[in-house]
């Protein structure tokens, strides 16, 4: 992959269908989801690689590991790998290990960046049904500290879920942000995306971010048009290197994501840096002696 050819790498899109058909959520909670998003296309990896060629983008690939607390089998991570390694020059493969796997769960972590090229892994809190800071997880994020793999955490609250009786059983409480705050300290190596505006808790998100160097913050999951203010102070701010593109395609599309994008008041040389050179170097597509 060759970054300086890429318009914009984005962070965060969802694997949601295997090659066999297989959903990444149970119906029950897709419908929910699509209730709250919309209804949209459920593209296949080559679908999405063909999508973001078009675009001159790439693209962070994953799907969510929540078997443990949903009882819905995962797609398979290495069908994602896999299938992201036939298009390399746009696609970024991530995966997820449902932190209640433990020690098995660390093991396969391992083999998936060694054997399959995985660059970080993907947690949702509220629909795995654990709390960053809980010490079952800490097997697997000494793994993907010591690879050097990224670790992105959902924050905030989800659409998955909501309208549904009890929210499908999901509790928002496990995805603030401060509770990853713990993580960046038990772990200070560990390269940390919190995900999406962190509504109710941008405060908390911002907080983290500001104070652990290793912390930083990706913009998927709304439209710019409805960021929180500080969001966008910070952004142009504070944490101008540590903001990061990103979408949640195909929930949200990066062609109406960036055309919001454009009408935020972002600074001229702000705005290469959230669209692409963060990522890039967060990534290691930047050759070292162009990092600061």
């Amino acid at each position: 992959m060759n970054a300086d050819e890429l318009v914009a790498i984005d962070v965060h899109t969802h694997a949601e269908v295997s090659k066999d058909g297989h959903g990444s959520l149970s119906p029950r909670l897709f419908g929910a989801s699509e209730d709250y998003f919309g209804a949209h296309e459920r593209p296949t990896i080559p679908q999405m690689a063909a999508y973001y060629r078009e675009r001159q983008m790439a693209a962070v690939v994953f799907t969510v590991d929540a078997e443990h607390a949903t009882g819905h089998p995962r797609i398979s991570n290495e069908e994602i790998a896999e299938s992201c390694a036939e298009h390399p020059d746009v696609l970024i493969p991530f995966a997820s290990v449902d932190p209640w796997k433990g020690r098995a769960g660390a093991r396969e972590a391992r083999r998936l960046v060694t054997d399959h090229g995985v660059r970080g892994f993907k947690f949702h809190p509220s629909i795995q049904g654990f709390a960053p800071n809980d010490p079952l997880a800490y097997p697997l994020y000494e793994v993907i500290e010591e690879l050097g793999a990224i670790a992105l955490f959902h924050t905030g609250q989800t659409g998955i879920g909501a309208g549904v009786p009890g929210g499908g059983g999901i509790r928002l409480k496990y995805s603030n942000p401060m509770l990853v705050d713990d993580v960046a300290v038990d772990f200070p190596h560990l390269k940390i995306i919190l995900a999406h505006p962190s509504f109710p808790w941008q405060d908390e998100a911002l907080a983290v971010a500001t104070h652990k160097p290793s912390v930083h913050i990706d913009l998927s999951g709304w439209s710019p048009k409805y960021f929180p203010p500080q969001l966008v102070r910070y952004a142009n701010t504070l944490l101008k290197d540590k903001v990061l593109f990103g979408s949640d395609y195909p929930v949200i599309t990066p062609d109406r994501w960036l055309a919001d994008f454009a009408k935020l008041d972002i600074k001229p040389e702000v705005r290469p840096k959230i669209l692409k050179d963060n990522a890039a170097r967060l990534l290691g597509l930047t050759p070292k002696e162009t990092q600061p």
